[in-house]
């Protein structure tokens, strides 16, 4: 995954029902948790995580 790529987060870092619909923002390699994701929402909301919660659309 990259910057700009669009994604589905997982509803266990949103909290929410069903999965969201994000724009990936920034890519780490984190040397303690692997590599962290963040996302932007359309609404402007930014979540971040490991990779294994984020799909590619």
């Amino acid at each position: 995954m990259k910057v700009n790529d669009k994604v589905k987060i997982s509803p266990d870092l949103t909290l929410m029902s069903d999965w969201i619909s994000a724009t990936i923002i920034n890519v780490e390699n984190n040397s303690f948790v692997g590599i962290v994701i963040s996302a932007k929402t359309d609404d402007g909301t930014i979540y971040f995580g490991q990779e294994c919660l984020f799909k590619k659309i």
